[in-house]
């Protein structure tokens, strides 16, 4: 009897020696292929709602190309398999996330107001339906899919702890915070302003989390940061 492992070894096989090649019309010959940026959204906007309604494992290959309106050569000249379109996805709403909330430190604001308009909408987004089905997608097939969850969580170089410490180096050099690991900082912070929130989500004890409780929960976060690192008048 063929085993799981293999039969999936054999289809991915297959699936490489079936993709086609793009010609570049240019004439310059054969060119990498995937490099319509317009096509390769629209694969992912499809594969977004598929998982959106499927587990990992229900949705296939073949739903996803019929949501995106491609061909399932199409799909794989962008994608190698589900694992690797999956991870693009995420990388692609962690980026989108990550410019949000970079934008909202903004150097020249008071640091409230920055670590403010920063903790509200990273706290909205870790909260959002897509995020904890994300989330729950790879913990249900962490322990037979471990590179999967492995890649979920190093999609891209940049999230919003980074993006924090960045900030938070910033205004140390300033001197306007006193701060003597900004990483371990950056951290509290994003604890403190998701505190009993995205554990309720994550593990499905509420649907939902209103804006008042997140802005309730952002604007202590930072009365304890700052009294734990704001500078005081009058000392160093």
């Amino acid at each position: 009897m063929v085993s799981a492992k293999s039969a999936e070894q054999e289809k991915t096989l297959q699936d490489r020696q079936e993709r086609p090649y793009q010609e570049n019309p240019s004439g310059g010959g054969r060119h990498a292929a995937g490099e319509d940026p317009v096509k390769r959204e629209r694969i992912l906007d499809g594969a977004k709602r598929v998982f959106m309604r499927s587990s990992f494992d229900a949705a296939s290959m073949n739903d996803i190309t019929r949501e995106a309106g491609v061909s399932k050569g199409t799909l794989y000249v962008y994608f190698e398999n589900k694992e690797d379109l999956f991870t693009a996805l995420i990388a692609r709403e962690r980026n989108i996330i990550v410019n949000s909330v970079k934008q909202s430190l903004n150097g020249n604001e008071p640091i409230e107001e920055a670590l403010h308009a920063f903790g509200v909408k990273l706290v909205t987004s870790i909260t959002s339906d897509y995020t904890i089905r994300a989330m729950r997608t790879v913990l249900g097939v962490i322990d037979r899919m471990p590179r999967l969850a492995q890649r979920f969580f190093t999609a891209t170089p940049e999230n919003g702890y980074t993006v924090l410490k960045a900030y938070l180096d910033q205004q140390v050099s300033a001197g306007t915070l006193s701060i003597e690991d900004t990483e371990i900082a950056a951290k509290q912070f994003i604890d403190l302003a998701m505190a009993g929130m995205f554990k309720g989500r994550l593990f499905g004890m509420c649907d939902a989390v209103s804006a008042e409780s997140i802005e309730k929960n952002v604007r202590s976060a930072i009365r304890v940061f700052l009294a734990a690192y704001g500078k005081r008048s009058g000392k160093e």
